[in-house]
């Protein structure tokens, strides 16, 4: 069974880019080792950094940050899968993911597809980062203040630092305080409601409703003006089995 480390390696321009975190992580993994004698872990080991190491660091384009992973089980699979937002092959979109396609058929024009795995955004430079990147299964929130929130204000730093220009889709509060050291002078950060039900259309004093912000065509227009190629959204019409 990999460890976090050792799935840190796996993960490209990542694993030098983040070899100050190298303690972190065996701390993190001694928390596991612990919580795995007495309850399962959301995602499975080996599926814990699949952010990273799908999109590499020099490859980031467009980052959207969640909360901490889907913490459900559907026929024993797990929804989470590594990438914020996003659900294993075989598993029911849930609510938010659902409001994502919606905003993407209003705003550019794509058939909701019949899956919510979104890998085929992360392979072209979508970094899906969660703030918290395990969670006891059935337990939203249970790694909260454990150590990774250390590790991913790290990642969120260095794309801070890229020279290239990089668009943040910064949806909920959660996301707005991730992403308020964000150099706005150099990248983009679009601050919306979060696509849950719950706040999908509620827009505050300094952020946009999710629903109607026209978000993914503004991500590609901000892309195309620094000469950037732009996302190509569509391109999730077959999941692809783990």
């Amino acid at each position: 069974m990999a460890d976090l480390r050792q799935e840190l390696a796996q993960c490209g321009d990542w694993n030098e880019a983040l070899s100050d975190q190298y303690d972190t992580l065996a701390k993190l993994q001694d928390f596991l080792n612990i919580e795995e004698q007495n309850a399962q872990i959301l995602p499975v080991a080996g599926q814990r950094l699949n952010a990273l190491r799908m999109t590499s660091l020099k490859d980031v384009k467009v980052v959207i940050t969640g909360q901490d992973p889907y913490p459900g089980l559907e026929d024993a699979i797990p929804h989470a899968m590594g990438l914020s937002f996003s659900v294993a092959p075989g598993v029911k979109p849930p609510r938010s993911l659902n409001n994502i396609y919606k905003e993407l058929a209003e705003d550019c024009g794509l058939l909701k597809p019949n899956h919510g795995d979104l890998r085929g955004w992360a392979e072209q430079g979508v970094l899906m980062l969660n703030s918290v990147l395990t969670v006891r299964q059935g337990e939203a929130a249970s790694h909260a203040k454990k150590g990774w929130e250390g590790f991913t204000r790290a990642v969120l730093d260095l794309i801070n630092e890229k020279s290239e220009p990089v668009c943040f889709l910064s949806w909920g509060k959660h996301s707005h305080a991730l992403t308020k050291d964000v150099d706005e002078s150099r990248h983009l950060v679009i601050r919306t409601s979060h696509p849950s039900p719950l706040g999908a259309r509620k827009a505050g004093s300094d952020f946009e409703a999710f629903l109607g912000s026209g978000c993914f065509g503004r991500a590609n227009e901000f892309l195309i003006s620094k000469n950037r190629e732009p996302i190509d959204w569509a391109c999730l019409s077959e999941p692809v089995l783990l």
